[in-house]
């Protein structure tokens, strides 16, 4: 299913309208994680099943500064599973450490930097945002994002 076109939001199309079912994904069966700039990305709810939601696998390697983004419609959720670093969410930096919640809600501006090891997350964003999909950068999107 293509998603339809959200009038009034650039950039921003609806989800599929497919009803909202049980999903249970198998580690082995997830799709392939993608590298957008200094992202790993593996996307947990296949598109055709998004509904209200989306949920990634987030990891960032050591030493790394992402750019910052934010999204116009959609509140994002993130609980550290590994890793350390510092979220950087409106210019405020927050240390994170394994078991760390955040959320942000719509227009928050964020970026992340890493410490020495990957940090790993689940990110989850509702409504659904994907990488061409109500994700916007301060000072142009790095590789990747905003492509369909």
């Amino acid at each position: 299913m293509e998603p339809k076109p959200n009038p009034g939001i650039p950039n921003c199309p609806q989800p599929p309208s497919r009803p909202p079912r049980i999903l249970h994904v198998r580690a082995a069966d997830r799709e392939a994680a993608k590298c957008l700039g200094p992202y790993q990305i593996t996307s947990l709810i296949p598109v055709d099943d998004e509904a209200a939601a989306t949920a990634y696998l987030v990891k960032i390697g050591p030493r790394e500064l992402t750019a910052v983004s934010y999204h116009l419609v959609a509140e994002e959720l993130y609980f550290v599973l590994e890793g350390s670093g510092v979220a950087i969410l409106d210019g405020v930096e927050y240390e994170l450490t394994p078991g760390d919640f955040l959320r942000l809600p719509p227009g928050v501006h964020h970026g992340f930097r890493t410490a020495e090891t990957p940090l790993v997350m689940l990110d989850v964003h509702t409504p659904g945002s994907r990488p061409d999909r109500d994700v916007y950068f301060e000072g142009g999107s790095p590789p990747g994002f905003g492509a369909a």
